[in-house]
């Protein structure tokens, strides 16, 4: 077992600075000019406070560092294995597993921010194999890490791929009429579809709970009155505009989200794309869419054309699904290593 107290050397370096030269200059702190020591290969830092337990103690390891210089920002926790009983790469892992988190969240203080402290490892230990095992270890997680990080950039290109279609699609369509967002689709406020217990769980056959933005599933709830059950809608933040297409049940966590439905047997799918396709944002903190957004024109082609152009993007998001299901079961994989590895 490795005791953090006895196994790491603590330096908490409460300033976020850039070095750009081999050479670490005195910042002042007050009237007290403070030296900061740079990081090592294999060094550690420990997130040291968040509103969010799951946070506290997030750690990144510095590997692959040799020529950079690197300090830790604020709100760390600098660690590093003074007894050389650790690998590069390994520490990382240990200390991002389930069972270090779990002592984690025992020893966080605070109410609505929470909080550890050097001093607080005293109490937390994380068992570690001999070196040849921590170097198979730290090989196969890194593995992951990189297909995983791989899938990312899979998906972050092929959705780059969409928003290039919908600009050469919507930009070339031979428009037959003209019509508003409000003769196309309907909204409802969301109050009654609101969860009531934000303590999510992450049990998938229960009710999801969705944001517009990229987060889109915030966790699952059992609550069973006020799902919003009625088919396909897009849900839009009213404040930032953001919007996701949705056709299975859910709560929300927002008043802020407008629920949107196809009105006379419009084509959902197709008005989305074309939202899309406008790109719509803004920085005003204030509700848009009675006001800005129900009024915008929308060109519309032949109904051929509408379902060709609607039946093109259902294809390709199902497609971009299947890669989002690949890039959740890597993930999957990875918890799972961590949680079987690390007891």
């Amino acid at each position: 077992m490795l005791n953090l107290h006895y196994g790491l050397i603590h330096n908490g370096l409460p300033t976020q600075i850039d070095i750009n030269d081999s050479s670490l200059p005195a910042i002042k702190a007050g009237n007290e000019p403070r030296k900061f020591t740079l990081c090592k290969e294999g060094d550690i830092a420990f997130a040291d406070a968040s509103e969010d337990t799951n946070d506290v103690g997030k750690v990144v390891e510095f590997v692959d560092c040799a020529g950079k210089d690197v300090v830790c920002g604020l709100h760390t926790i600098h660690g590093r294995d003074k007894l050389n009983k650790t690998v590069p790469g390994f520490k990382g892992y240990a200390f991002s597993s389930k069972a270090f988190h779990d002592q984690i969240k025992r020893i966080a203080q605070g109410t609505k921010v929470f909080s550890i402290s050097a001093g607080s490892f005293d109490e937390v230990c994380v068992g570690i194999p001999g070196k040849e095992e921590q170097k198979k270890i730290a090989t196969l997680l890194s593995l992951i890490d990189q297909r995983i990080s791989i899938q990312n950039k899979v998906i972050e290109k092929y959705e780059s791929l969409i928003k290039a279609l919908r600009h050469h699609l919507f930009s070339t369509i031979e428009p037959e009429k003209e019509v508003t967002v409000a003769d196309v689709l309907s909204y409802e406020q969301p109050t009654k579809y609101i969860v009531s217990n934000t303590e999510y769980s992450d049990n998938k056959d229960l009710t999801p709970v969705l944001t517009a933005n990229k987060a889109f599933i915030l966790g699952y709830t059992e609550e069973m009155n006020g799902v919003y059950d009625k088919g396909p809608c897009i849900i839009l933040d009213d404040f930032t505009l953001d919007s996701k297409i949705v056709d299975f049940p859910f709560k929300v966590k927002s008043s802020a989200i407008k629920i949107l439905s196809a009105k006379n047997l419009v084509n959902l799918r197709y008005i989305y794309e074309y939202l899309k396709f406008l790109d719509l944002n803004t920085e005003e903190h204030k509700r848009h869419y009675i006001a800005e957004i129900e009024p915008m024109t929308i060109e519309l082609p032949d109904d051929g054309t509408i379902q060709s152009i609607a039946g093109l993007f259902e294809r390709i998001d199902q497609r971009r699904k299947g890669l989002e299901r690949d890039l959740q079961l890597l993930k999957s994989q990875r918890d799972y290593l961590l949680r079987a590895i690390f007891i």
